[in-house]
């Protein structure tokens, strides 16, 4: 039996002057030893379609969301607080990523989001490095999103929504809870139009490694043990 590779990855110093990127890998790289690796140094595995190898990248501009230049608009917190909406963290961890994986992408032929990959970030969640967010309306699971904690900054992956608002009802839920255990901006890697109405910006890669090494200095514990 062939055992999965274990990558080595630059430094933070050296990814930050290097190419974007930094491996290029099979399925069986996707391992919790070498996602917990990749993110603690601001890697994520980037992948196309289900059959090509997978890069691990950091690029060069990096989308971030500042909770301070959240703008989800003067609504949204009426809405949380009417009848029937409740949120939940990890409560089914499964079921996001699978509806995350089976969400409408226009312009994008499918999902970068495989069995593969739905598989070893279940893994993660179970080692405790995974996390979901989860938007239930009269108990029916409405949105939600998943991220990876890189060791006490917490990042985003993918989010979903079968109502109007509930993604943005998860980034509100999100930057509420991490902004009461000491986190002030999310890693959202690439920019989108919906993220970016929502205040999100992109920074240099340089920035980024610089303000994540000054996050994991502090060793937060963000979620409880799962």
């Amino acid at each position: 039996m062939t055992m999965p590779p274990i990558l080595k990855f630059p430094s933070r110093t050296e990814i930050g002057r290097g190419r974007e990127v930094v491996a290029v890998t099979g399925d069986q790289a996707l391992t919790v030893e070498n996602l917990r690796a990749a993110y603690a140094r601001g890697i994520f595995p980037w992948p196309g379609r289900p059959e090509e190898p997978i890069p691990w990248a950091c690029p060069r501009r990096r989308a971030v969301l500042v909770f301070d230049e959240f703008t989800p608009g003067r609504t949204l917190e009426k809405i949380a607080r009417k009848p029937g909406w409740s949120f939940s963290i990890d409560r089914d961890f499964s079921a996001v990523i699978a509806a995350c994986a089976a969400a409408p992408r226009p312009g994008q032929e499918g999902t970068w989001i495989s069995p593969a990959m739905i598989a070893s970030y279940t893994a993660l969640h179970r080692a405790g490095g995974a996390h979901s967010v989860e938007v239930w309306k009269n108990d029916t699971l409405v949105g939600g999103l998943y991220g990876v904690d890189a060791g006490g900054f917490f990042g985003g992956e993918s989010m979903f929504h079968l109502e109007d608002n509930a993604s943005k009802l998860a980034i509100w839920f999100l930057a509420g809870y991490l902004r009461e255990k000491g986190q002030a901006w999310l890693d959202i890697q690439q920019l989108t139009p919906h993220m970016e109405r929502l205040g999100a910006k992109e920074i240099p890669r340089s920035t980024f490694l610089a303000e994540l090494e000054n996050e994991l200095r502090l060793g937060r514990t963000l979620f409880p043990e799962t």
